[in-house]
Order: structure tokens, then sequence, then C-alpha cells
């Protein structure tokens, strides 16, 4: 098993920032992407970012020139730096990972996805 840790929500107003912080632990041999996806009340989770193994970054539209993702491989930690936040920016937020347990599934390309509790972001004045 593995789990995911996140941390940095919070209320902040209008144009200011945030950084969200997940930590994954547990049954890793390697991690392939890591990401960040969201959820507002009403509304299906969407996309925010991802981050691939090797560097490779996809960002949603919305979030394009605002928001960054970053991580540190050695920590098995993915960032998401959040600039310039709008009302709208206003959701749960959940990490994502897709995990190999061992060698023998990394060999295979047999991903295992896991998912981070949630973190709330409300962006209000």
């Amino acid at each position: 098993q593995v789990q995911l840790v996140e941390s940095g929500g919070g209320l902040v107003q209008p144009g200011g920032s945030l950084r969200l912080s997940c930590a994954a632990s547990g049954s890793i041999f390697r991690i392939n992407a890591m990401g960040w996806y969201r959820q507002a009340p009403g509304k299906a989770r969407e996309l925010v970012a991802t981050s691939t193994s090797s560097g490779t970054t996809n960002y949603a539209q919305s979030v394009k020139g605002r928001f960054t993702i970053s991580r540190d491989n050695a920590k098995n930690t993915v960032y998401l730096l959040m600039n310039s936040l709008k009302p709208e920016d206003t959701a749960v937020y959940y990490c994502h990972a897709s995990v190999y347990s061992d060698y023998a599934d990394w060999r295979a390309e047999y991903e295992y996805d896991y998912w981070g509790q949630g973190t709330q972001v409300t962006v209000s004045s």
C-alpha cells in the first residue's frame, strides 16, 4: 500500500498564492506520474497539472501561466505552486500518483493508482 499525504491548503484572497505539497510513502519501487486534480462543489474532478518521472509536465488550460508543478523524486514528493489565485480555483485539491510497487511491476509496466485525502483551497475576499 501507498499513502499520499497532502498539505498546504487554506484560505487566500484573490491574487494570492499557495503552495501544496504531497508526499508518498509505503510500498514504492518507482513512481511514474504524479499530479494534482481538483473538484469544486457540484462539479466533476478535473486535472490541474501532472508531471512524469522524466519531468514532462501538463497543465489545464485554466491554470497555465499561474500554477507550477514540480517534483522531488528523491523524496517522492510533488508540489503545486499556485499564483494569482482566482475564486474559481476554489476546490478540494487531490494528489495522485501512479506507482510501481516492485521491480516486477516496473518491468511489466503495471502501475497502481493512488489518491490523497484532499486538501481544501478557498479563494475569497
